[in-house]
């Protein structure tokens, strides 16, 4: 029996210029993760798990359910990573062992809020299967065949930087300069010591849930266009990543609080930010918090100076339906 897991993430900086040779710094936490089980089989088989079976208690509950995790579950995004996984095995001139098997996956991670919900699902299961075929696949590698699962095969707009703190989990500096990804395929991917981190939080609210594609729109198209606002609101989200970097390592915590909150501002002057998700900064803000999106809205991220404003970030949140956590660093 193997055991494997992919763990939530939060983007805290340069989010999102990862899919855009933009530059991010994100952290994986352990307060939400999937979980896989693979083992020996007659026939190869994915179960289903409670997000794949399509029983509800009444109308009321297949409308929430399905507001909050979408139409989908996850048996095709693992069945579209096998695919992919073998179509890899191939390029690479790899013959797999004719052995068969049983999938079973699990998540707690809160879907389609920016937290990674649907890459976990992925790594934790491409982990299983190297595991099961015993093959050693490079960390970038195992970043870029997440990423190629969902674009490629499920054609879900999407960059790498989920992907990549998931790989290596912990606390990650990411480069993703073009010269890097059309030389070699992926970027220069930095694991940083997460004890650099000041007090940090992570705060959601699934009534906001909605898919990526949805909140990115048509930045790719103006982005491909060569419109002047999005190619320069990517070099600055890149240069705040590049600066909180050096803002960790002296510990200038100050000047990491003006980047967080300068990150979300620049992205409400390029897309058009929710009321809902504009109301969960702001009420972060106003206890004294900072606030940046931790993914594509939904979940937010930011620091804290103590346990006192900690306290008075989670009663203004509160009577939004937001929760507050204190993420656990994977190391």
């Amino acid at each position: 029996m193997i055991e494997t897991y992919g763990y939530a993430r939060a983007g805290l900086l340069g989010n999102p210029s990862d899919g855009y040779f933009g530059k991010t710094i994100s952290f994986a936490m352990s307060n939400f993760r999937a979980r896989v089980l693979l083992y020996p089989s007659g026939r190869l088989e994915i179960k289903p798990s409670k997000a794949d079976l399509p029983i509800f208690e009444n109308l009321e509950d297949l409308y929430r359910i399905t507001r909050w995790r979408g139409y989908y579950g996850g048996i095709r995004i693992i069945q579209a990573l096998i695919v992919r996984f073998i179509d890899y095995c191939r390029q690479k001139g790899i013959e797999l062992e004719n052995r068969n098997f049983t999938l079973e996956y699990e998540s707690n991670i809160p879907q389609r809020l920016g937290l990674g919900g649907s890459s976990a699902i992925i790594t934790a299961s491409l982990r299983a299967l190297c595991q099961y075929y015993r093959l050693d696949v490079p960390l970038p590698v195992q970043a870029n065949l997440v990423l190629e699962t969902e674009t490629q095969e499920l054609n879900v707009p999407a960059g790498l930087q989920d992907r990549v703190i998931q790989a290596y989990q912990g606390l990650v500096y990411m480069d993703f300069s073009r010269e890097l990804m059309t030389t070699r395929g992926y970027g220069e991917y930095e694991c940083m010591d997460p004890s650099l981190l000041p007090k940090v939080y992570v705060a959601c609210r699934t009534s906001l849930s909605e898919g990526t594609e949805v909140f990115h729109g048509n930045l790719r198209e103006r982005w491909r266009r060569g419109d002047p606002e999005v190619v320069e609101a990517m070099r600055t989200w890149a240069s705040y990543a590049e600066q909180g970097r050096e803002c960790l390592l002296s510990r200038d915590y100050r000047r990491l609080e003006e980047l967080i909150d300068a990150n979300f501002d620049l992205r409400a002057r390029i897309y058009q930010i929710d009321k809902g998700n504009l109301e969960m900064v702001q009420a972060a803000r106003a206890a004294g918090a900072t606030a940046n999106f931790a993914g594509s809205g939904g979940a937010i991220v930011g620091t804290y100076a103590d346990e006192d404003m900690l306290a008075r970030l989670r009663e203004r949140m509160k009577p939004i339906g937001v929760e507050v956590i204190v993420p656990r660093i994977v190391v």
